[in-house]
C-alpha cells in the first residue's frame, strides 16, 4: 500500500523555522521525483520544491528561494523540507507528491500537514 505521510507542521511566528517530513512506503522511493505543494486558504495548490530522485534537479519556486530547503535521505525514504524566515504568506497545507519517473502518469499524494505563520 503506497503512503505518504507528512509531519512537522504547526504555528510559528514570522521569521522563523519549521521542518516538514514525508516518510514513504509502499513503492521504490528511489525511482519516484518528490515534491513539496502547498495550498493557502482560498487558493489553488501551488508546487514549492522539487528534487530528483538521485537528490539532484532541486527547483524552488520564486517566492522561497534562498528561504526553504529540500532534501532526500535514500536509506529512510524520506524528503524533507526545511523551511526558514516564514512569512505569513507561507501558511497553508503543505502536500508531499511522488512521481514515477518512469511512468509520470502515475504520481501519489500525502494527506497534509498546516503550517500556519502569524504573530
Amino acid at each position: 500500500q503506497v503512503q505518504l505521510v507528512e509531519s512537522g507542521g504547526g504555528w510559528v511566528q514570522p521569521g522563523g523555522s519549521l521542518r516538514l517530513s514525508c516518510v514513504a512506503s509502499g513503492f521504490t522511493f528511489d525511482s519516484y521525483v518528490m515534491r513539496w505543494y502547498r495550498q493557502a486558504p482560498g487558493k489553488e495548490r501551488e508546487p514549492v520544491a522539487g528534487i530528483g530522485i538521485s537528490g539532484d534537479g532541486i527547483i524552488y519556486a520564486d517566492s522561497v528561494k534562498g528561504r526553504f530547503t529540500i532534501s532526500r535521505e535514500r536509506g529512510q525514504n524520506t524528503v524533507y523540507l526545511q523551511m526558514n524566515s516564514l512569512k505569513p504568506e507561507d501558511t497553508g497545507v503543505y502536500y508531499c507528491n511522488a512521481q514515477n519517473i518512469r511512468r509520470p502518469a502515475e504520481d501519489h499524494w500525502g494527506q497534509g500537514t498546516q503550517v500556519t505563520v502569524a504573530s
